[in-house]
């Protein structure tokens, strides 16, 4: 696991592990290599497993009734990557998890999971932060879909994530920020001349 110095140092962001609890806990997660489209999780199955994006890009995103996607967040580089809900409960998930890029993730099952609860303590208040952190994540995405329109939504977008911008297609942006990629492409070139 020591080719994966980023796991080690997300982890001990938000607890101080012992290096025997941190072996432990890294040693649970297996490496997984994903091909650019691969499909993770396909709605209807259940997610059977939780990841950490070592390298790459995915989007976890839903279908409407036209099958239009709505895409919910992306995942790259230091992300966790999973429909939680589905993870949690072993319920059917309503969502999709594919790569946008040739990727590689560190996956943990369900089971595993739990027994590292009982394993290693800390590991519950670690995922209990990171779980808030998330959570926090979703409601301020929440508010802004709700409260701004879109320009000012694609300006957070940039100015959150300006990482993602030249990793990911235009219509996925549109996408996330909830509007027809037609929509996009005048709002930014909008922009674009605004910033001129």
């Amino acid at each position: 696991m020591n080719n994966y110095p980023s796991f080690y140092k997300n982890i001990r962001k938000f607890v101080n592990l012992s290096d025997e609890e941190l072996e432990k806990f890294t040693s649970c997660y297996l490496p997984k290599k994903v091909e650019k489209n691969e499909v993770l999780l396909k709605e209807g199955e259940v997610c059977e497993f939780e990841g950490y994006v070592v390298e790459g890009c995915f989007k976890v995103f839903y279908k409407d009734e036209n099958l239009r996607e709505h895409i919910l967040y992306f995942a790259i580089e230091d992300w966790w990557v999973l429909d939680i809900g589905s993870f949690v409960s072993g319920s059917t998930s309503s969502l999709n998890i594919q790569a946008l890029e040739d990727s590689v993730i560190l996956r943990i099952d369900r089971a595993t999971k739990e027994q590292l609860y009982i394993d290693i303590p800390k590991v519950e208040r670690l995922f209990r932060i990171m779980n808030q952190n998330s959570l926090a994540a979703m409601q301020v995405r929440m508010i802004s879909m709700l409260h701004k329109n879109a320009d000012r939504r694609y300006l957070d977008f940039i100015e959150r994530y300006p990482m993602l911008m030249n990793r990911i297609a235009q219509h996925q942006i549109a996408s996330y920020l909830g509007i027809s990629h037609e929509f996009f492409s005048k709002l930014r070139k909008k922009i674009l001349r605004n910033k001129k």
